[in-house]
């Protein structure tokens, strides 16, 4: 592990200092009320993010009163408006190589200086969080550091020999739950009304790849306090109810679910979300509660959170206890534990001892289904399982909670539902939507092959892992570039779906396509499926 601590340590203190008289920022939809409202509903730029990624020349105050004077009347005058008192991000440049002069490899490894950004400071009235080490963003029209995305870049990071900007990262995270108590979805003011699937303990583990107890017990304030973000509000709960985060189901077993603190449009999708709002036959402020909730799974979006599996109108995240949840606060309560072991405090080895014992029960007893043999999502309201099976099923797997029998059958049901020509797809239904076949996500096959080889089930990660880098080599050397999401029913092309056209980049692709590299070297450059092992 890096012998860093003093120094990040310094970096924490001098960088809360110099933040300790500022308020939390407000996004710019609260900051420039009207005129917010204003820009998104003329459309005056094809992505709704971009405004709020603008940066204002002034404080909003002056450009409001600014605004108000000038009433602008129509959709020319009032971009000619935001283009005098704001600064647009910058168009994005999509990186891309000549796949006949750069390996794949080569154009990854390179990639990551092209993706890393360092922002101590910020803009005054920026939405952007400043942060005190390097990081790597995304790419495309995602500018700034992203929570989930980050583990599976660091994954390809640890590959490329990048481990100092594994170690960036990790106190990149942890600043941010000491500055704001949570890790937010990303880092822009309208992201820290939520988080995002919890990954923070397995980052940190990478810093300790032989010991992650060691690196568990450095971070352990962080872990801790990002537990107690997630678990806010489980005191009060009487069975049945749900607040914040926290759900006790009507047996009384403690659950979470994916929530966010507002009621309103977000603000990177305002005009998607106002629009859908006017059709959707739901309150408003609820409809824009459950989009949030399902921007925090990270899933966004997907048939997993439709009362309907088809339409986005019938969203309704905040009902359902998700596996992929629950099996990643497992992970965080084992860490904490392995953490609180390295350090000797008992009382906090027996808390999550107990902890990660009841949250294991419960997935078993509410999520898993023998007859089935797949983990489902869980209806709180309607007291029943889901029984639709996706890409999550994969995660207790995953973080190693899943008995041996629970695994083989896992395996058995991604093999016949899931696997596809180019990998896993991340459900069986084509709704239109991105988290939805026949898509398939890195993520989510790095959480399937880490999972299945934890259990035994080497053949079937190979066999997920050489179609799916086959898709990535093929669409690489057709184009030059790595995308977002990849089509692993028809091959040969990027995937489609959702609010945005798909980007390049893109790091959680680059991440764990680097990683398949290393773990598959024999399996490194096949570009068709019919290349691959027989499953």
């Amino acid at each position: 592990m890096s012998a860093r601590p003093g120094i990040f340590v310094a970096t924490i203190v001098l960088a809360l200092a110099a933040h300790a008289d500022q308020r939390v920022p407000q996004p710019p939809q609260q900051e420039f009320q009207d005129l917010f409202v204003a820009v998104e509903t003329a459309a005056i730029f094809p992505d709704s993010k971009v405004f709020p990624d603008a940066d204002p020349d002034a404080a909003p105050v002056n450009i409001l009163a600014d605004y108000h004077a000038a009433r602008p009347d129509s959709a020319s005058s009032l971009k000619n408006f935001v283009s005098a008192h704001f600064v647009l991000p910058p168009a994005a440049v999509p990186p891309s190589a000549n796949p006949q002069q750069t390996g794949l490899r080569e154009h990854i490894d390179a990639l990551w200086t092209a993706l890393t950004r360092s922002t101590p400071q910020v803009p005054d009235w920026s939405s952007l969080l400043p942060l005190p080490q390097p990081y790597v963003v995304p790419g495309g029209r995602f500018r700034e550091l992203y929570y989930w995305d980050t583990y599976f870049t660091m994954l390809g990071l640890e590959r490329s020999g990048r481990r100092d900007l594994l170690q960036d990262l990790v106190d990149d995270f942890a600043f941010l739950v000491d500055r704001y108590g949570h890790i937010p979805n990303g880092t822009r003011s309208y992201y820290l009304s939520r988080s995002q699937p919890p990954f923070f303990f397995k980052m940190v583990g990478l810093l300790s790849p032989n010991d992650p107890p060691a690196a568990y017990a450095q971070y352990l304030p962080q872990l801790r306090q990002e537990y107690a973000y997630w678990m806010q509000g489980e005191q009060q709960l009487a069975r049945g109810q749900a607040r914040r985060h926290v759900v006790r189901l009507a047996g009384g077993a403690i659950v979470n679910r994916y929530w966010d603190e507002l009621d309103r449009p977000r603000d990177e999708s305002y005009r998607e979300d106002a629009q859908l709002a006017h059709t959707s036959g739901q309150p408003a402020s609820h409809l824009y509660r459950e989009l949030r909730a399902a921007a925090e799974s990270g899933w966004d979006f997907s048939s997993r959170w439709f009362a309907d599996a088809r339409t986005r109108s019938s969203i309704r995240t905040t009902s359902i206890v998700p596996v992929d949840l629950n099996s990643l606060l497992y992970g965080l309560e084992g860490a904490i534990r392995a953490g609180c072991e390295r350090r000797s405090d008992t009382r906090c080895v027996r808390e999550f001892t107990r902890r990660s014992a009841a949250r294991h029960a419960a997935i078993d007893q509410f999520l898993w289904d023998s007859q089935t043999g797949a983990y489902y999502d869980y209806d709180r309201l309607q007291r029943r399982r889901i029984a639709r099976v996706t890409a999550a099923s994969l995660y207790p797997l995953f973080v190693g909670l899943a008995s041996a029998s629970q695994a083989h059958a896992v395996a058995d049901t991604t093999k016949r539902l899931l696997l596809q020509p180019g990998g896993l797809a991340t459900t069986t239904l084509n709704t239109g939507e991105q988290w939805d076949a026949p898509n398939g996500w890195a993520p989510l096959q790095w959480v399937a092959i880490a999972g299945l080889r934890t259990y035994g089930e080497s053949g079937l990660a190979q066999v997920i892992a050489c179609r799916w880098m086959s898709v990535v080599n093929d669409v690489y050397g057709r184009t030059g570039k790595l995308v977002e999401k990849y089509d692993v029913v028809s091959l040969g092309r990027p995937g489609g779906g959702g609010e945005y056209p798909t980007q390049d980049g893109f790091g959680w692709t680059n991440g764990v396509m680097r990683a398949l590299i290393a773990l598959y070297p024999s399996d490194a450059d096949r570009s068709r499926p019919e290349q691959c092992p027989a499953d």
